[in-house]
């Protein structure tokens, strides 16, 4: 466990930021750091995402370690854990180059002991690490009204409230290193849970022959109310399964938690349950498809069997 550093975190003003990752949760939140006025250099691995950014303002930098020269604060937002330990811990990551007082904040969802890891790495260089993964998917993320989850050095922490909080609604400091991870891996807990829900009462209602637009105008305001009824629900009914939040990464997000839940000799079954159907979902080729394709793996399943090519949309069920 990180010892918190006896140095307090301070930034000049202005902050410059480096950003590594524009993808579907990136961009957005880059965009927004650059409307409220920021300086900001990115690097991403495939050029064109980042064209957008660039558009808006943002400076291009030719490496992850090129950012070091150009930011006070990096931030990275990329998809497994692999990447983040290649970015900050690779021979030439950032942490082996690190200048004294730099801040180093890791959006992606990733192992809570990695977070303590590169948060022990940055202490060596007298600079700071911050984990702090978000919940909001693609929508939150446009509308800067995501949930950002931090663990690290207080003083860190109190420092970047204000960047947080140009694109995120609510910003909560858990504890030390692997803490915002943790809070995150209990986020995706309750989301596999509620998301089963939805996407069950959804082939019920189908195959009862009950509306399923009129099903969510009467459930979705109730005790059944939630972010998965209202934001992938309707998108469910349309058989839009285009991603905001891949399969692949929320595969990856409960397998951690699986993990962890082993190492501290817990069972939850039910994530487990739902974990395995993700993976049905992932190998009928839907791994880049959006969360909601669970509704594929429990078509699949049902007894009389309706691919996703054949079934018609829910939404098209009479009403009683």
């Amino acid at each position: 466990m990180i010892v918190s550093s006896l140095i307090p975190c301070t930034l000049p003003s202005p902050v410059r930021l480096g950003w590594i990752g524009t993808g579907v949760m990136g961009s957005p939140m880059c965009g927004h750091l650059l409307r409220a006025g920021y300086a900001l250099t990115i690097f991403t691995r495939t050029a064109s995402k980042a064209q957008g950014v660039l558009d808006q303002g943002a400076r291009w930098a030719d490496s992850p370690q090129a950012l070091l020269e150009h930011a006070d604060v990096i931030c990275s937002m990329v998809g497994f854990p692999n990447d983040v330990r290649k970015i900050y811990l690779g021979t030439n990551g950032l942490l082996a180059h690190a200048h004294p007082g730099q801040v180093f904040v890791d959006f992606t969802t990733s192992e809570p002991s990695l977070a303590q890891e590169i948060a022990e790495a940055a202490n060596e260089r007298q600079a700071f690490a911050l984990d702090a993964p978000v919940s909001g998917g693609d929508v939150g993320a446009n509308r800067g009204t995501l949930s950002i989850m931090v663990g690290g050095e207080g003083s860190a922490f109190e420092a970047l409230t204000p960047i947080f909080q140009v694109f995120g609604k609510v910003v909560m400091h858990h504890g030390l290193a692997g803490c915002g991870q943790h809070a995150k891996l209990c986020n995706q807990i309750t989301i596999a849970g509620t998301m089963i829900g939805v996407c069950e009462a959804l082939v019920y209602a189908h195959r009862a022959g009950v509306n399923g637009e009129k099903l969510l105008l009467s459930i979705g305001q109730g005790a059944a109310k939630c972010w998965t009824l209202e934001n992938l629900a309707p998108k469910i009914l349309q058989r839009d399964f285009a991603p905001g939040f891949f399969v692949e990464h929320f595969i990856k997000d409960m397998g951690i938690a699986l993990g962890e839940a082993n190492r501290m000799g817990l069972l939850l079954p039910g994530l487990a349950v739902v974990h395995k159907l993700y993976q049905a979902v992932q190998s009928y080729g839907h791994g880049r498809s959006g969360t909601q394709a669970l509704l594929l793996a429990l078509e699949h399943m049902s007894p009389t069997h309706l691919s996703s090519h054949q079934a018609p949309s829910l939404s098209s069920s009479p009403g009683v």
